[in-house]
């Protein structure tokens, strides 16, 4: 046991002195088959407390690692179906994903990719490939999410430093309701715009097929 704790130390430490290099690998293995929960936010929250001036390119590499690491798993679930997430997953928890797909859609990535841990994220990622969900969106959903988490995660490093950590326990529940709220108003936005482009389609179409 005293042998994987210190692997694990020196795995955080060359990652941590790989600096953006190292979020993207820890996004890689985050958003991937080796869920590292809290880990990311911990890598850009300790890089970006040494170099506050960087926080928006600290912000960027952990999104690009993290949406890198999704888009694999997406992969992996389209390649095995339903079976992939047979073999990870209860019949409980993949009778839950289909039922987000079927009713959410673009909320179902959107929201635990924004969410911070313990929000689980992988049956989402896992169950966006197997269902065939379209990947313009899955990949939409997934960097948008990241993107705001990852933005918020770093300029609160940048401001607090390492006593985010304390911010963050101190207030989680606050942060966690925000970020639904968020996430909300977010997919309802979507929602808005989508409807509307294709009512101006449909409008558009109806119009053309008069003329003709």
């Amino acid at each position: 046991m005293g042998f994987i704790w210190i692997y694990l130390l020196e795995v955080w430490r060359t990652l941590r002195r790989l600096g953006g290099v190292g979020l993207i690998l820890m996004g890689l293995l985050d958003s991937s088959v080796i869920p590292t929960p809290g880990g990311l936010d911990a890598l850009t929250i300790v890089l970006t407390a040494q170099e506050r001036d960087e926080w928006i390119y600290y912000a960027g590499m952990a999104t690009i690692g993290s949406v890198l690491g999704g888009y694999i798993t997406y992969r992996l679930g389209r390649k095995g179906g339903e079976r992939a997430l047979a073999k990870r997953f209860s019949e409980a928890k993949i009778e839950q994903v289909r039922h987000a797909f079927e009713r959410w859609g673009f909320a179902t990535v959107f929201v635990p990719a924004l969410l911070p841990p313990p929000a689980p994220l992988g049956p989402f990622l896992l169950g966006a490939g197997a269902m065939d969900y379209p990947l313009p969106r899955f990949l939409a959903a997934l960097t948008v999410a990241r993107a705001m988490r990852f933005t918020l995660v770093a300029y609160l490093a940048s401001v607090f430093g390492q006593r985010v950590f304390r911010f963050f326990m101190q207030h989680y529940t606050l942060l966690l309701w925000s970020l639904i709220a968020l996430a909300v108003l977010a997919g309802v936005a979507v929602m808005i715009y989508i409807l509307r482009r294709r009512r101006q389609r449909a409008a558009g179409q109806l119009s053309e097929d008069r003329a003709a």
